[in-house]
């Protein structure tokens, strides 16, 4: 009998996760699923699509990762450095964006399509993390740009709506130790992409509506300061982007499907 509980004891040890385990922070199995499902749209990559039915073949897979963020505690989360925080949150956001869409897809045409007279698809409560139950407005709002936030404007072009008019969903995982690299490029993909902004001499500058929304966001507001790093991209010199004006594009709300 001692011999019995002895090898359960042991057999229990082996098996039992750790209570004090750190989170995954190469969010390798999150990494894989967007390697197999994000197709990038043109050679520069500044765009791409996402192949939701093939999401949907994999949602036992996505529902893992996801599980795996939700086991993260908050004390364990307070240890992480600040990039492996965001990049916790970051990823979180899109993978449980891309749960929301397998929901109803196919029958959905925009990511809008999910909300209700009373509250839109990112006040629904349905992401498990750190302890509570979240909405999508939550994460981004107030845990990665509120008081609580990081004051991180290129953030904006990592997470990703599901939508055309969304900054592109990234093709990889975001990493804390490659964060910086990450939406640095990310930024870069951005702004290069022609069909969410784009500079005229004569017609001066169009930006996507994510600047005009969370304009405070970028330099105090004043992007011109913040769009210098990236007149290159946007086919401009930082003078003329200082002195030209701004209009804002309308926002495509289409399902950035790649079928």
């Amino acid at each position: 009998m001692r011999r019995a509980l002895l090898h359960l004891l042991v057999t229990m040890t082996l098996v039992a996760p750790a209570a004090d385990a750190e989170p995954d922070r190469t969010h390798a199995a999150w990494s894989a699923l967007l390697a197999k499902h994000v197709k990038l749209g043109d050679a520069r990559g500044s765009a791409s699509r996402v192949d939701y039915a093939g999401f949907a073949r994999d949602r036992a897979a996505l529902g893992a990762y996801l599980a795996s963020l939700a086991r993260v505690t908050p004390a364990e989360f307070a240890k992480l450095a600040r990039a492996d925080q965001m990049a916790l949150l970051i990823n979180a956001y899109n993978a449980a964006t891309i749960e929301l869409i397998l929901t109803e897809y196919p029958r959905r045409a925009s990511i809008k399509d999910y909300g209700s007279l009373f509250r839109s698809a990112w006040q629904k409560p349905f992401v498990r993390l750190l302890g509570e139950t979240l909405t999508l407005d939550q994460i981004e709002h107030e845990r990665l740009r509120g008081k609580r936030g990081y004051a991180e404007p290129r953030v904006h072009f990592a997470v990703n709506c599901a939508s055309i008019g969304c900054p592109m969903l990234r093709e990889e995982a975001y990493v804390g130790e490659r964060l910086e690299a990450q939406l640095e490029e990310q930024t870069r993909r951005f702004l290069a992409d022609r069909t969410r902004s784009r500079f005229d001499a004569r017609s001066g500058l169009a930006l996507s509506s994510i600047f005009k929304w969370y304009r405070g966001d970028f330099a105090g507001g004043d992007l011109a300061r913040f769009l210098a790093p990236y007149a290159q991209e946007l086919g401009a010199t930082p003078q003329q982007l200082a002195s030209s004006r701004v209009a804002f594009l309308d926002y495509d709300w289409r399902l950035n499907d790649a079928k």
